[in-house]
């Protein structure tokens, strides 16, 4: 009897409950100001190698200052968590909820900290390629993929951060098999539902990495002259000429033509057209093209032609061509030439100033009047013709002027 008993409490004590071990408040405390103690340590050895680092990598103390904040939280919040294993005292009902809290936050902690280093890495690259100097066009291409890839980074890092979070509650991975079984039709579905969306980020992604289109082209849309002032994954901000703002979906880039002017270069050629008498002086007026060229330094040196392109309707056709280094350059230079060429007309070429000529002439011809040979046609005139209105039910008129039939 005393052996049976015994077995029956040998197979209570394997098959029961867990015991679970707690500690004092004390022994709590203690644990919990050892914790705070070593992740200061580790804070400041980790500070003082980035400090010894940036001696010979200057990068390294802006990557300092980018990730302070997110590694000193992740510090603490790991710390307070590995010491929170234990529960103190009495606690047993609502301290698994505490060290769950302490779970998501660690969660929180790391994706930031892995966003504030993949920011850095984004922004180092910015900064090595500068988009203040004429010749930017390959640091704006890197600049809008770059924005491109930030948004996404940022993106892609909350929805993994909610999803690790939700699946630390065991209602939620409880429901995750059902869920990735229907996961093919969900897609389905959302796809046909997010059509225009899901178009529109894919565009969105072509644009900025086929090198299409970039930050501050300068480009004209719906016969509209801008810049592309920011592009996102669903829509692109032009800023246009008069300070206002084209907001166009980015499919419309990638099914509609459009017209970008520093697809390649930023240099471009204009045109300044004249129409003029054809007293013009074409000598001296391309004397003085050059030296309008030459007093100005909107010009980039490249191209100065002065053409007669067309001469018709008593009007001479001038059409001037000149270069800049970009579009706003290429505008004012365009604006001074056509308005110095026309002062120069004025002043020194009055007489090929645009003008309309009328010539009087006297006319001798008699006032209109019909003689016998005009009356002739087709129902009118001789015997034959008389003969054809009669048999077509016409009228005759005779010599008195009096109408009838024969």
């Amino acid at each position: 009897m005393p052996r049976r008993m015994h077995l029956v409490t040998r197979r209570q004590w394997v098959t029961g409950p867990p015991m679970r071990v707690t500690i004092s408040w004390m022994e709590f405390a203690r644990a919990i100001a050892s914790a705070a103690i070593t992740a200061i340590v580790i804070g400041v050895i980790c500070l003082a190698a980035f400090r010894l680092l940036a001696r010979h990598w200057p990068a390294a103390a802006l990557l300092g200052r980018s990730v302070r904040a997110p590694f000193r939280v992740m510090l603490f919040v790991v710390a307070a968590s590995v010491a929170a294993r234990i529960p103190p005292g009495h606690t047993r009902q609502w301290w698994p909820s505490v060290q769950h809290g302490l779970h998501i936050l660690v969660i929180v902690a790391v994706s930031w900290l892995i966003a504030a280093i993949l920011l850095y890495l984004e922004d180092a690259s910015l900064r090595r390629h500068r988009t203040d100097i004429p010749d930017n066009r390959v640091a704006r291409r890197l600049r809008t993929q770059v924005l491109l890839l930030r948004r996404l980074t940022v993106a892609v890092i909350v929805v993994v951060t909610i999803g690790a979070i939700l699946l630390t509650f065991t209602e939620v991975r409880a429901v995750g098999a059902s869920v990735l079984a229907s996961a093919g039709v969900l897609s389905v579905v959302a796809g046909l539902a997010a059509q225009s969306t899901l178009s529109n980020v894919f565009a969105g992604i072509t644009i900025a990495f086929s090198d299409a289109l970039r930050i501050d082209d300068a480009v004209i849309v719906e016969e509209e002259w801008g810049t592309v002032e920011e592009l996102t994954l669903t829509y692109v901000v032009v800023r246009l000429w008069d300070d206002r703002r084209l907001i166009l979906p980015s499919t419309y880039f990638t099914s509609t033509p459009f017209q970008n002017w520093t697809r390649h270069t930023s240099e471009l050629l204009g045109a300044v057209e004249f129409d003029v008498d054809w007293r013009i002086d074409t000598t001296g007026m391309r004397a003085e093209l050059d030296r309008i060229l030459a007093r100005t330094d909107l010009w980039d040196e490249r191209v100065k032609v002065l053409q007669v392109t067309d001469a018709l309707g008593g009007w001479v056709h001038i059409r001037v061509l000149v270069t800049a280094r970009d579009a706003p350059t290429l505008f004012d230079l365009r604006c001074l030439v056509r308005e110095a060429l026309v002062s120069w007309v004025q002043r020194h070429n009055a007489d090929a100033l645009p003008r309309h000529r009328t010539e009087l002439v006297e006319s001798e011809a008699r006032p209109y009047a019909r003689d016998s040979a005009d009356d002739a046609g087709l129902f009118t005139g001789d015997d034959e013709a008389k003969t054809r209105a009669i048999r077509v039910g016409g009228v005759l008129v005779g010599p008195d002027g009096r109408e009838g039939r024969p």
